[in-house]
């Protein structure tokens, strides 16, 4: 017995040959804009199928043959329903028009024909919309990767984890993507790291040890690099690092990971971009910012189909290439991926351990040839700001642009506040000090001061007559007077800035000792120099960074 029934307004997007998967009827009426799915709570199993179909939801089974038709009353569409003779198990199928679709099979009988026909029946008749997509978010698991050795921000990542840079006076880089997650109902979070991961062990454990209380089965944990029995080496990439705790994320028992950079400043709701994912129907949902052609070069950029789905990838192509991946029209015709990644569970584990066991990224190769293979790869538009905090010179300008009136990221958020460390400071005293255009964070001092278009960090200390301007100041970890600092024996000067000091167009690290007098302002306007490590301070894209520890001596010109 076959019969067909045609639903109108349906997006499904999958090609799903390589799909293979056990789920439930609930899980299925997750999918497809919660329109054209049947509801029943018998088990219903793989999903595969085919593009170029008619939008049709299709039932199989032994038995006699009827036609039939009826008037879809909701939508005042033609639903057209046909049954033959057939001796196939029964098959529930749910097929796109146009370049994708897929089918679901009930291998094990237990879908009734007679149930089968009464459900699409009442579809018809009322109207396909009442299928829901779930919202829960208790089935998703977040993996923060945390970075490489982060060169491109060194010094800064000199003693600490990309995640772990301060950020915005009171911050840190990873209470981004936590914070995200959190206000996302997403509880379940694992942060990868490699490189001197200390500092972020400590914050993390630190802010968020109360996951747990707060959140039934909730937890953000660091997961560091380890050798094993079978791999015998570090990650060799944000895929590998991911392939390496395979075994602990599928003793998790979630349907879907959400895959995070540690190093990107925005806020996002990913629960928006986990119904996305579940209403396409995708097997990788990857979320993209539009960009401009300077921009677009540092990126991997995807050129996408009508209905989002990514058809081709390119990682920072230049020329020819480049012009060959432009989507939109001007100004910001392409689409860059801003590594942000849904991936269905099953289909990452047969991703990392068959199909691309020895690829080692995500976004350089693992996502391309998903692609390649049919898989279906679908885009996600972010449409608000979205900043990768990779370099000294992206991480200057998007602290300073948080002084801005019209900030285009805001710590002020009501309904989605960014969670850190619970350090109970004491307010910052300003005493006879002017502040234009800045952000000061917890517990500072500063006395009889000028500071301009600057961020002042915690527990910073600025002593009498200096001139902050176009600077950050990242604070210290701890309080230090005079006295304390002639007990050490190799201290010579408090932590803070010393009298009458001028610091401009600069980045101070935290628990730096800058002396009296000192002028650090780029005064010969250099590029790059490299040369002064030893000394506690480097320049990078025209900006004097001063070392974390580092001893600034008096009278000091850079």
């Amino acid at each position: 017995m076959k019969w067909t029934i045609t639903l109108p307004y349906t997006h499904t997007t999958i090609n799903s040959r390589f799909v293979k998967r056990q789920t439930t009827s609930r899980e299925i009426c997750k999918g497809v804009y919660g329109k054209n799915l049947i509801h029943t709570n018998r088990k219903i199993v793989s999903v595969r199928g085919r593009p170029g179909e008619t939008n049709k939801v299709r039932a199989s089974q032994q038995n006699d043959s009827e036609t039939w038709s009826e008037n879809g009353e909701k939508h005042g569409e033609n639903q057209t329903v046909s049954k033959k003779r057939k001796s196939k198990p029964t098959v529930v199928s749910i097929m796109n028009g146009g370049q994708h679709g897929y089918t679901l099979i009930n291998d094990n009988h237990d879908l009734e024909f007679d149930e089968v026909k009464n459900r699409i029946d009442s579809i018809a008749k009322n109207g396909i919309e009442k299928c829901e997509i779930s919202t829960n978010m208790d089935n998703v698991l977040s993996i923060i990767l945390g970075g490489g050795q982060g060169t491109r921000l060194y010094p800064l990542t000199e003693k600490r984890a990309k995640p772990a840079v301060p950020l915005g006076a009171n911050y840190r880089l990873i209470d981004i993507p936590v914070s995200n997650c959190i206000n996302s109902d997403i509880n379940k979070i694992y942060c990868l790291t490699q490189f001197n991961s200390a500092s972020l062990n400590r914050h993390i454990s630190r802010a968020y040890n109360c996951m747990g209380s707060y959140y039934k089965s909730g937890f953000v944990e660091v997961l560091a690099a380890q050798q094993s029995q079978d791999n015998k080496t570090w990650f060799q990439g944000t895929a590998d690092a991911v392939r390496q705790y395979q075994w602990l994320f599928n003793d998790s028992g979630c349907d879907e990971y959400l895959i995070l950079s540690g190093d990107h400043l925005y806020r996002m709701d990913y629960k928006r971009l986990i119904m996305h994912h579940r209403r396409t129907c995708a097997d990788i949902t990857v979320s993209a910012i539009p960009v401009d052609g300077n921009r677009a070069k540092s990126f991997g950029l995807m050129k996408i189909d009508i209905n989002g789905r990514v058809i081709d990838f390119a990682e920072k192509p230049k020329g020819e290439e480049l012009l060959r991946m432009a989507v939109y029209d001007e100004p910001e015709p392409y689409i860059a991926s801003m590594g942000v990644y849904v991936f269905s569970a099953k289909i990452m584990k047969d991703l990392l351990t068959i199909y691309c066991e020895d690829k080692m990224d995500f976004g350089g190769e693992i996502i391309p040839h998903a692609t390649s293979m049919g898989m279906h790869v679908q885009s996600y538009i972010h449409d608000d700001y979205w900043e990768d905090i990779g370099t000294i010179k992206s991480f200057y300008n998007a602290n300073l642009q948080c002084n801005e009136d019209d900030s285009p990221f805001s710590f002020y958020d009501v309904d989605a506040p960014i969670y850190t460390s619970l350090r109970f400071l004491p307010p910052t005293k300003m005493l006879g000090s002017h502040v234009l255009k800045s952000t000061i964070g917890d517990g500072c001092y500063i006395h009889k001061s000028k500071i301009k278009n600057s961020v002042i960090g915690l527990r910073s200390s600025i002593s009498e007559n200096c001139i902050i301007e176009d600077t950050l100041l990242l604070g210290a970890d701890y309080y230090e007077n005079e006295e304390e600092c002639r007990l050490k024996d190799d201290c010579f000067m408090p932590i803070g800035v010393g009298q009458g000091t001028t610091i401009r167009n600069a980045i101070v690290d935290k628990n730096a000792r800058i002396g009296q007098r000192c002028y650090i302002t780029n005064s010969k306007n250099v590029e790059e120099d490299l040369s002064n490590e030893k000394h506690g301070w480097v320049i990078k894209d025209y900006i004097v960074i001063i070392f974390k520890d580092a001893t600034i001596p008096d009278g000091t010109i850079i």
